[in-house]
């Protein structure tokens, strides 16, 4: 999967803190959105593939969207919900036996396999016809490029930063990291000072918590040579860098602990939750479940922006989903729905319901403007610091087999870093040779 949905409707101030709550008004959004490609007429159906759960209020959305695009064009939506879980396979059936959507949401880590198998209709002429080439997420339009042509249109994403303790910060006098050193200067305040909690746990389930050290270190996962090959890049130094770093603040500095060797990112969130971790690396779409949860949080939560090595940012995975055209006969029809729920009123109104950021960039900076210490700091992570894997058809093989993950946990159980990444590099390379 390409990210977390989150199971509930956030309320009250926790709603406010979703994306969207910060982006333009509505007669901004319907001018830069509605309008930007006129109407069609001539009625027809359109099949729409969404995925279960990331907007817990899906579908009342679905249909005010289905009533206004069948009073702008005459045609008629039929939405299917399908679950992140069986999707990939879906899609993947569909494709053999000619039977896939006319449109429908796909997660951002599938681009090159589904572009790949002819499946998706190229979109860059269309999107640029359309003035919006300029103001997409740049991780999210890196995300949907294969071979430099466009083949979806950011929907929307979220992103993981540091979440700390603010209450325990200022209880300390502690500042917020900086920089990597920093990181690891405060987690060992933080061991001594607060003997009973873990100062900085390090997931061994959780790849997304890895790759920004990798990337801040200046490495790669992998990289694509001039033949259109790819090959691994995880065991060169200056991702071994990363990941010796990375994990040795739980191997070396003790700044984790055992259980989280095999933790995934939501048992991380758990213990954040419960008041066991002071600082984790996680996503925007959880800050509204903590809120709802208990409202406390809203006094006792800090953001910012993942350290830099030395300064600045380290890049975090920006995970989301695309919108595609799936060689639909009514090619126009599907990109007049494809940029409604995208960008304007409706691009918004997801971001709202859903808890996570808007495709756009324009939206995006407005998001970072409002300065919510909640919220603005995630947005400078996706529009600052924000990443992407390699977009390679075999990367969906990748992490299904966990290659990352299993050398993640190696190298926490007391394996050497090299030794794991280039056994990890080997298996990534098969999967790319094919």
């Amino acid at each position: 999967m390409t990210h977390s949905p989150r199971g509930r409707t956030p309320r009250g101030r926790a709603r406010r803190l979703t994306a969207a709550a910060a982006v333009l008004s509505l007669a901004a959004l319907t001018a830069c959105g509605d309008e930007g490609s006129g109407s069609s007429s001539g009625g027809g159906t359109l099949d729409v593939w969404i995925m279960e759960g990331t907007n817990p209020d899906a579908r009342p959305y679905f249909d005010d969207l289905a009533a206004a695009f069948e009073e702008r064009t005459g045609a008629t939506l039929n939405v299917q919900f399908i679950q992140w879980a069986d999707a990939h396979d879906r899609f993947i059936t569909a494709m053999a036996g000619n039977e896939l959507p006319d449109v429908a949401e796909f997660g951002t880590t599938w681009a090159a396999e589904f572009a790949a198998a002819g499946a998706l209709t190229d979109l860059t002429d269309t999107i640029e016809e359309a003035g919006l080439t300029d103001d997409l997420v740049p991780a999210l339009a890196e995300a949907a490029t294969v071979d430099g042509r466009m083949y979806g249109m950011p929907w929307y994403a979220g992103v993981r930063s540091l979440m700390y303790r603010a209450d325990i910060f200022d209880e300390h006098d502690l500042e917020p990291p900086t920089t990597w050193q920093e990181l690891r200067d405060v987690a060992l305040q933080l061991r001594d000072l607060e003997p009973d909690m873990i100062p900085f746990p390090v997931s061994g389930d959780s790849e997304y918590g890895l790759y920004p050290f990798i990337w801040g270190a200046g490495g790669d996962l992998a990289r694509q040579n001039d033949d259109g090959q790819w090959e691994a890049t995880i065991n060169e130094p200056e991702a071994v860098e990363g990941i010796e770093f990375y994990t040795s603040l739980a191997t070396e500095d003790g700044l984790s602990v055992a259980a989280a060797n095999t933790w995934l990112e939501t048992d991380q969130l758990e213990s954040f939750q419960n008041g066991e971790a002071a600082m984790v690396l996680n996503g925007n779409w959880t800050v509204a479940t903590l809120l709802e949860d208990d409202p406390a949080w809203e006094d006792r939560l800090g953001v910012v922006p993942i350290p830099g090595q030395d300064g600045g940012f380290s890049p975090s995975f920006v995970g989301g989903s695309l919108l595609g055209e799936f060689n639909s006969d009514q090619p126009d029809l599907a990109w007049e729905l494809i940029e409604m729920m995208s960008t304007g009123e409706y691009g918004a109104q997801w971001a709202e319901e859903s808890g996570y950021f808007p495709g756009q960039q324009s939206q995006l900076e407005q998001v970072q403007q409002q300065a919510d210490p909640l919220v603005a700091p995630f947005a400078q992570q996706m529009n600052e610091a924000g990443a992407t894997v390699p977009v390679a058809e075999p990367w969906g093989a990748i992490q299904g087999e966990k290659i990352i993950s299993q050398m993640l946990q190696a190298i926490l159980g007391g394996e050497s870093v090299q030794a794991a990444a280039d056994r990890a590099a080997e298996a990534m390379d098969e999967n790319f040779a094919g």
